[in-house]
C-alpha cells in the first residue's frame, strides 16, 4: 500500500469533519431531548454483544449486515450492532425487568457488512425509541406521532411517511396454503414491483381464482386513504386478520391526519419493509432529494421470547447522518474569544481566572500556544481577550 493508500478509508466508512459533525452532533441532541419530553428514558447500548442475544429475532435481514469477531476472552462470538433495537429488547426483558408499559431511547453509531443502499453510509449514526408492553394500536400511533413530531424537529417541514401492514401479505399466504419457498418467491416479487411477474407466478402457483385476484391487485393498492376503502372491497372475502388489519391502518389514517396536516400519509399494503422480523404495522420516513428512507419502523411483538418474557413491542429509528444531508439549516456555532499568551505568571493567573469565568458561562474560549499573537481561521474567533489597567475586557476582532 502506498503512503497515499493508507490514509483511505474502506468503502462506505465515512468519518464527520468538524462542520458535519456539528450538524449530526446537533440532531442528535434535539431528537434525544424530544423523545425525553414524550416518556423515553435514554439508553446506551454496547456496541459489541454476543451474537446469541444481538442476533435474536432480528431476521435474517439484520444477521447478514452484523460484522462478527471472536471475544479473545470467552472464545465465544460476538457481533457489532448493526440495529440497536435487539439491545433494547434485551434491556426491557433482562436488565429492567419493568412491569408495563417501558418506554426506551438511544442514539449512537451502528456498523454494517455493506451499505443498505447505494451511495449509503455503512456507519450511519442513529437515534430511536423502542415501546414495550402494550399490544393495541394506542402504541402504534404513539410511535408514529412521535417520528412525525421527530421529523419536525429535525428540521424537515413537510414529512412524507409510507405505511404498511404485514399481517394482510402473512394472512394471505397461510390462507392460500404456501410454503415457505413460494411465499418467499412472492415475497421478492412484491418486494420489486414486479406486476407482469406477479401474475405468471400467481397463475402458476394458485388454483383458486379469487385467491390469484387477492395477490394480483395487492401490489396495486397503494396511495392515500382511499386505498383502505378498495382494499376491504378486494379482501372481502380475505380472512378475518386481514380485516382486521385493514381497521388499524383506518384507525391511524383518522388519528393522524388532523394531528399532523402536512404530513404526507401514504398507504402501501406490498410494503414488506423488515417482513421476517415486525409481526404488523410498518413504515417509513422519506425525504426529498434521498431516493431510501431516513426512518423505518414497526411493530415486532415477538423478539422478547428468547430473553424468557414474550412482549409486544414497537419502534423506530432514524439515519440522523442522512437527514443531515437534507436538513438545510446548520447547526449555529458561536464565534469563540481569542486569549494572546502572557508571559508574566501574575497577568496569566488572572487571566486564567477570567478565561474560566467565560467557559463556565458557556463561552467558546481558544487560548494561543506557542506564542500566537492571532486566531487562526479555522479556530472561528471573532473577539479577542485584552487586558487594560489590570483588567479584562473582550473585544471584536
Amino acid at each position: 500500500m502506498s503512503r497515499v493508500d493508507r490514509w483511505l478509508l474502506p468503502d462506505g466508512i465515512e468519518e464527520l469533519l468538524p462542520e458535519a459533525a456539528n450538524k449530526v452532533e446537533g440532531l442528535r441532541r434535539r431528537l434525544v431531548d424530544t423523545f425525553k419530553c414524550w416518556g423515553y428514558d435514554y439508553v446506551i447500548p454496547p456496541m459489541v454483544e454476543f451474537t446469541d442475544s444481538l442476533l435474536t429475532g432480528s431476521g435474517r435481514d439484520i444477521e447478514l449486515l452484523t460484522f462478527k469477531v471472536t471475544d479473545l476472552v470467552s472464545g465465544k462470538t460476538m457481533g457489532i450492532r448493526a440495529d440497536m433495537t435487539p439491545q433494547a429488547a434485551r434491556m426491557d426483558a433482562h436488565s429492567l425487568k419493568r412491569e408495563g408499559v417501558n418506554r426506551l431511547c438511544y442514539a449512537g453509531h451502528v456498523l454494517h457488512t455493506r451499505p443498505k443502499a447505494p451511495l449509503a453510509s455503512r456507519t450511519p449514526v442513529w437515534a430511536g425509541v423502542e415501546l414495550f408492553g402494550e399490544p393495541g394500536i394506542d402504541a402504534d400511533l404513539e410511535v408514529i406521532s412521535l417520528l412525525l413530531s421527530t421529523l419536525q424537529a429535525a428540521g424537515l417541514d413537510k414529512q412524507y411517511i409510507d405505511i404498511g401492514h404485514v399481517g394482510i401479505f402473512r394472512a394471505l399466504s397461510e390462507a392460500a396454503s404456501l410454503d415457505e419457498a413460494k411465499e418467499e418467491a412472492l415475497f421478492n416479487l412484491l418486494q420489486a414491483k414486479a406486476t407482469t411477474e406477479i401474475q405468471r407466478w400467481v397463475e402458476d402457483n394458485i388454483d383458486e381464482e379469487y385467491m390469484r385476484n387477492w395477490f394480483i391487485e395487492l401490489p396495486k393498492l397503494s396511495g392515500s386513504v382511499s386505498t383502505l376503502a378498495r382494499a376491504q372491497e378486494v379482501f372481502a372475502e380475505a380472512p378475518a386478520e386481514v380485516a382486521a388489519a385493514l381497521d388499524e391502518l383506518a384507525e391511524l389514517a383518522k388519528v393522524l391526519q388532523p394531528r399532523y396536516p402536512e404530513a404526507q400519509l401514504y398507504f402501501d399494503l406490498s410494503e414488506l419493509r423488515g417482513y421476517h422480523y415486525h409481526t404488523g404495522i410498518v413504515f417509513g420516513a422519506f425525504a426529498p432529494g434521498l431516493g431510501e428512507a431516513i426512518a423505518n419502523g414497526g411493530r415486532y411483538d415477538h423478539i422478547g421470547e428468547a430473553f424468557g418474557r414474550p412482549r409486544p413491542a414497537t419502534g423506530f429509528n432514524v439515519d440522523l447522518t442522512a437527514i443531515s444531508q437534507v436538513v438545510e439549516v446548520a447547526e449555529k456555532v458561536n464565534g469563540g474569544i481569542f486569549a494572546p499568551s502572557v508571559s508574566d505568571t501574575g497577568v496569566g493567573t488572572r487571566q486564567w481566572q477570567k478565561i474560566s469565568e467565560l467557559r463556565a458561562a458557556g463561552e467558546r474560549v481558544v487560548v494561543a500556544l506557542s506564542g500566537q499573537t492571532e486566531p487562526l481561521l479555522h479556530q472561528n474567533c471573532n473577539r479577542v481577550l485584552v487586558e487594560r489597567n489590570g483588567q479584562f475586557e473582550i473585544e471584536s476582532v
